[in-house]
């Protein structure tokens, strides 16, 4: 089912897009749900959420770095309770939007779930003064918006058309093929968030997923075993736009498959006790998927 992560500082106007989101769905008669991190152990935003759609919360830390044993469990119970036709994730503005999903696609259900984008919130005042905040901060938020696949400069009616002018030339050069949106209380277009939503078997949507989505996945499950030494060739091949790696590999000298983690090139393998489902999710930036899937298929 579609994923969307909503990504940006706190204040910028997350929770204002997930109330006309759930809107938006509920109008093309999807049941929508919802899972919402907050740094602290109060939940601020549920109660915009309204009663009859799913929602998880976790609290108390970011769902990035502290808490991620919590969202796994939290994701498998809204995937084995009340049915749901998309999902919304909404960060806290602690979160980097690529270890959101690093956190989110858990090869244990990685393929239920389809990744559509990031939609990153940007406070237009604030970000014009970001030189007040620390380097660290400064950072984060241009992470954030490098990549957002959609770029909402939310309370577009306190800042004048040279302030507009000012934003839209500094966020461009920042991320240059995502979308920038000026909005008042993050009302976004349905079209916008359809170009999210693309058919892999549409020429023009390929083109639009190879030229303005960065952050992609994708998952492929092993049909049988495959030989240690054949995996290693493959991973000593990939390209440096591959972030993560990770999943359950059935190896033909183990009666069962091998917990397999990659970050940033180094590999790491951990034997298990179990059968797993035979899942391998990978993370980076414009994903050559076919090549991929084709490399894989090849090892058997």
């Amino acid at each position: 089912m579609p994923v969307y992560i909503v990504s940006g500082f706190l204040g910028a106007g997350k929770t204002s897009f997930l109330k006309n989101w759930i809107l938006r769905e509920k109008e093309l008669q999807h049941t929508p749900a919802i899972l919402m991190n907050e740094l602290g152990n109060v939940s601020i935003d549920s109660d915009e959420v309204e009663d009859g759609i799913p929602l998880k919360e976790l609290l108390g830390g970011c769902i990035c770095c502290t808490i991620q044993e919590k969202l796994e469990a939290q994701l498998q119970e809204l995937l084995f309770g009340e049915p749901f036709d998309s999902l919304l994730i909404e960060t806290t503005g602690a979160a980097h939007p690529v270890e959101v999903i690093d956190s989110i696609l858990s090869p244990l259900f990685a393929d239920r779930f389809d990744m559509r984008g990031v939609i990153t919130v940007v406070d237009g005042t604030r970000f014009l003064e970001r030189n007040t905040l620390s380097i660290q901060v400064q950072q984060l938020y241009l992470e954030q918006i490098r990549h957002g696949d959609l770029i909402i400069v939310n309370k577009a009616d306190q800042l004048s058309d040279s302030m507009q002018a000012e934003l839209s030339q500094s966020l461009q050069s920042i991320n240059s093929m995502s979308p920038v949106l000026f909005t008042t209380y993050s009302k976004v277009p349905s079209k916008y968030i359809d170009q999210l939503t693309f058919d892999p078997k549409s020429k023009n949507a390929s083109l639009h997923v190879e030229n303005t989505l960065r952050i992609q996945s994708m998952v492929y499950t092993f049909e049988s075993s495959v030989d240690l030494e054949e995996f290693e060739a493959f991973l000593r091949e990939l390209p440096d736009s591959i972030y993560r790696m990770k999943g359950y590999i059935p190896f033909t000298h183990s009666k069962y498959p091998y917990t397999f983690q990659y970050s940033y090139g180094m590999p790491l393998y951990f034997p298990n006790e179990m059968k797993m489902p035979t899942n391998l999710v990978i993370i980076g930036e414009n994903l050559p998927k076919d090549e991929l899937r084709d490399k894989l298929n090849s090892l058997y």
